[in-house]
């Protein structure tokens, strides 16, 4: 194992941030990247990547692994010192107001044209090298246009991306590209996802997505130009939501690093002969079906269904209660499917999210998450 330190650009005097990567195996067949808390307040997702370094280390030393592997456990130091009156701010940048898993820098599509020949896999070396050559010359401006640069650098020529979040409270569950379901399907048969979610542009520009769609663009521009340029598919990106919260223990911790490690054995980035595969707890369906629940009014918020649950139309999933009417707002469910995640505080306002069921049919357009 190597481990690296890059420093971010100094925010201000006196002060520095690194980012710490952890090297496991050779650059060869493929390169593995996996990064935990972009959403800096999302702490299940360090003690995941905890376990798996630890696992890969091991893995190392018996050389199993088949791979470079990268690993970031904590993808954000940024957002891990962000605290106000005692409260942990990870999700956007206290500066700018910015999530900081949105607006990642597009990449240039046409940055390899007049490269490209009729080998797929070599089309694949000269755009990842171009892309290299990209983020090298880009400056950043701030402290998180430099978290957000170095994350691409050390990400951009992985076969697999895999981006670990979690939600408020939520069942397991993943977000991936449409095209890739097939790649992506045994992860979530590994993970024990209760919803996959797919898309292939939800909007936002998020990390993942940074990786997924520039390769699903090439690939659009390369096929309808003339004589159709052939070229890989660069990426599998993934995001997998570990839960809530407050899931918090080695346990669930554990699990999911041994999961992660099986889809890997499956790929081949770690030898040996891969698990078989669980049963897959739910089908995926399009990420545009998964109704958005937003308070009506403001009251304290009344959970009438639990997270993992499946929904049919017309049930009741939450009440709104205002203390000083005894007003009592029932919101009822318009689609069908797993109530994947919910509100984590018990009091709402208007307008406020406060949770999504997956749905088989499409019934969004526009921008598909949130801010």
């Amino acid at each position: 194992m190597e481990i690296r330190s890059t420093p971010l650009l100094n925010g201000s005097v006196g002060t520095s941030r690194e980012l710490i990567s952890f090297h496991f195996g050779a650059p060869g067949k493929q390169k593995i990247y996996i990064q935990a808390a972009l959403h800096a307040d999302e702490t299940p997702t360090m003690l995941v990547a905890l376990h798996l370094k630890r696992r890969l280390i091991a893995l190392e030393a018996q050389g199993a692994i088949n791979a470079e592997i990268v690993v970031v456990p904590v993808a954000n130091p940024i957002g891990l010192d962000q605290t106000v009156l005692g409260q942990f701010i990870g999700r956007f940048d206290l500066e700018t107001g910015q999530n900081f898993n949105r607006n990642f820098p597009a990449l240039d599509l046409s940055r390899a044209s007049g490269r490209l020949g009729a080998d797929p896999q070599e089309n694949l070396r000269i755009v990842r090298s171009a892309v290299r050559e990209e983020l090298a010359e880009l400056k950043a401006n701030s402290e998180l246009d430099s978290l957000q640069v170095h994350l691409l650098q050390l990400s951009v020529d992985a076969d697999l991306v895999l981006d670990l979040h979690c939600s408020l409270e939520a069942c397991m569950h993943l977000y991936a590209n449409a095209e890739q379901w097939a790649q992506v399907e045994p992860l979530s048969r590994y993970i024990g996802a209760e919803a996959s979610l797919l898309a292939t542009d939800s909007g936002g520009a998020s990390f993942d997505e940074t990786h997924s769609l520039f390769w699903w663009r090439l690939r659009q521009s390369a096929g309808s130009a003339a004589g159709a340029t052939p070229i890989a598919d660069g990426c599998v990106a993934v995001t997998i939501e570990c839960r809530g919260q407050r899931d918090v223990s080695d346990e669930l911790a554990r699990r999911d690093a041994e999961a992660i490690i099986d889809y890997l054995t499956w790929r081949g980035a770690i030898t040996g002969e891969p698990k078989p595969l669980p049963p897959l707890l739910a089908p995926a369906t399009p990420l545009n079906g998964s109704e958005q629940f937003v308070a009506p009014v403001g009251g304290v918020l009344v959970h009438r269904a639990q997270v993992g649950a499946r929904i049919e139309q017309g049930d009741a999933v939450f009440d709104i209660v205002d203390p000083l009417t005894d007003r009592t707002t029932t919101i009822h469910s318009h689609t069908c499917g797993v109530f994947y995640m919910r509100r984590a505080i018990r009091f709402v306002r208007a307008g406020q999210p406060i949770g999504r069921v997956s749905g088989s049919v499409p019934i969004r357009t526009g921008k598909l998450i949130g801010l």
